[in-house]
């Protein structure tokens, strides 16, 4: 694949000009009535020019373009510089950036690709495009027929192989076409296949329910992992990483920490999380380091915070006991229906623990590791708003059952279950604004680009009321004027497209030159947004990573947008 791809790059500004040459309903007419006419969330695998992606950004459409090939990508960016359009340098059979976006695709795009692919490789790389989907979403693959250049091998390719490994993964055929070449070489043809994934194709939201709705629970443990997971899925994804080809890997100390985060209230609070028969001293977690937490806030239970002294001893037993109840309990005894092969896998470190706990990256991976099928944490991370609810409803059964006769309101179990989120909070940026101002230093609203004087406001980038976040970089001062005009609306990929500039600055301004901002910054930047190397934090990586996360919220929430104009 690689030789492949130098190939492509030798002579890259040659065939862009080929591709931009031919229209794209011309080349594509036989397959226009298939394509989405509603705003969608679209892949192109082997996006080359651009032309393609630049079509579909044109009608409104969110456009992932992978480009393995340098010089095709940067000629691609240069001429199609669309803000609907995220360039990513990547390639099949893996894809494994595409994945760590934790997206999902309507509509998985390949124009004479496939038959690049190695045979050896194809059923990973179609199980792998499968996974992206969402349900009823579709896949367009043409494919190359005919004598192949000189300079760039391929290899044969046929509807019926497609076809075959489509059917292993429940996908139907929509349509197959067949077309002569439209430069006139009368040695190639082309064909066109299309393919639809009628449900989610994975199993894993069957597999959910099963656990959710029939598995036989002694305490509430089972529904807890999994609304920590889902928790860390909404709010944490990008401390997660793919191991292997399927595989999720999430740090330990991680799932330990909302594991405290949400049991304190409840608790706290006197809500039994096992059947009166039971004691409830019995939950192997809650133990002195437990109790000597009460003080300690749950809104500083999250990623990036630190403790020290004995808070930070305290918590740091509190956690390694959650840990190890995972593992020994919900971790142990959640297994595939009928198995006893658990789905999720735990391996375990010893933990060195001081009087100083900085909940960075490092510090939650010592823990150990927990693994999970890569496609039900993908599942996680797509559907979180729809599986969450029925976690909450089945554990109020459950707290409802434990307490018998002396059952309180339904409200307030739905109170006691309420996850946490932070409050509205901007008054650090908003001291550092002042600050700035106060040294002489110019601060301008990122989104109108006028210079800010007393009255100024600080604007959560993504709305708080939809995704409740005061990390640093998504705090930005913004005009009072026009704060208000945004509201509680998502920025379109336009309008944050073209701030990019200012946001940046605004950032390397205010956080790269001290210290202690720098490194929270960055800790806050890789847990929450995706796609974020551990080896490049830099204003460039954080803010690919803000378009993916306003895309994900985009598809999650349906949030309204809002476009910034002048008048």
């Amino acid at each position: 694949m690689d030789e492949i791809i130098g190939q492509y790059d030798r002579v890259a500004e040659s065939l862009a000009a080929t591709y931009e040459a031919q229209p794209f309903e011309e080349i594509h007419r036989q397959v226009l009535t298939l394509l989405p006419e509603k705003p969608v969330m679209i892949l192109e695998v082997g996006a080359g020019s651009g032309r393609d992606a630049a079509w579909f950004a044109d009608r409104g459409h969110e456009v992932v373009a992978v480009e393995p090939a340098a010089q095709l990508r940067d000629w691609a960016r240069r001429h199609h510089p669309h803000p609907r359009i995220r360039w990513l340098d990547d390639r099949l059979p893996a894809l494994d950036r595409v994945h760590r976006l934790g997206l999902s695709f309507d509509l998985i795009w390949l124009s004479a690709v496939w038959m690049h692919v190695p045979p050896g490789q194809r059923q990973r790389a179609f199980r792998k495009l499968v996974a992206l989907l969402r349900p009823g979403g579709r896949i367009v693959l043409t494919l190359r027929q005919g004598l192949a250049p000189g300079d760039r091998p391929m290899h044969p390719v046929s509807v019926q192989e497609l076809e075959h490994l489509a059917r292993r993964q429940g996908m139907a055929t929509l349509a197959v076409c067949q077309d002569q070449d439209r430069l006139g070489r009368h040695e190639v043809r082309w064909e066109t296949l299309a393919l639809q994934l009628p449900d989610d194709g994975t199993g894993a939201l069957p597999l959910l329910r099963h656990v959710i709705l029939n598995d036989d629970k002694s305490s509430t443990y089972k529904l807890a992992l999994l609304r920590v997971l889902v928790r860390i899925a909404d709010s944490a994804h990008g401390l997660v990483s793919l191991e292997g080809e399927d595989t999720a890997s999430l740090p330990l100390g991680l799932v330990a920490l909302y594991w405290l985060r949400m049991y304190k209230p409840l608790i706290e609070q006197g809500f039994r999380q096992t059947p009166a028969s039971r004691r409830q001293a019995g939950l192997g977690f809650v133990r002195e380091a437990f109790h000597r937490l009460r003080p300690v806030s749950p809104y500083d239970l999250r990623a990036g915070m630190q403790l020290t002294g004995d808070r930070g001893r305290d918590l740091g037993e509190a956690l390694r006991d959650a840990r190890n109840t995972i593992v020994r309990m919900p971790a142990f005894y959640i297994t595939y229906p009928g198995q006893s092969e658990q789905i999720f896998k735990t391996t375990t470190r010893t933990v060195r623990l001081g009087d100083k706990i900085t909940l960075d990256a490092p510090f939650l991976w010592s823990f150990g590791q927990l693994r999970m099928p890569w496609h039900l944490w993908q599942a996680m991370v797509r559907y979180a708003v729809w599986i969450e609810p029925a976690l909450v409803t089945e554990w109020i059964e459950l707290m409802r059952r434990y307490d018998d006769t002396e059952a309180r309101p339904y409200e307030a179990y739905w109170s006691a279950l309420r996850w946490l989120d932070p409050e509205h909070d901007t008054r650090g940026v908003r001291t550092l604004v002042q600050a700035l101002q106060g040294q002489g230093c110019p601060v301008h609203c990122v989104w109108s680009g006028r210079r800010l004087g007393e009255k100024f406001a600080i604007d959560h980038c993504m709305p708080f009321a939809a995704w409740p976040c005061n990390d640093l970089w998504n705090l930005l001062p913004s005009h009072p004027c026009v704060n208000l005009r945004k509201g509680d609306r998502l920025p379109s990929a336009a309008a944050l497209a073209r701030a990019q500039e200012a946001i940046m600055q605004w950032w390397a301004g205010a956080y790269q030159t001290r210290p202690a901002l720098r490194q929270r910054f960055a800790d806050e930047a890789r847990a929450a947004l995706p796609n974020i190397e551990d080896d490049r934090i830099d204003s460039e990586s954080v803010f690919d990573g803000v378009m993916v996360q306003r895309t994900l919220l985009s598809r999650a929430q349906q949030l309204p947008e809002w476009e910034w104009r002048s008048s």
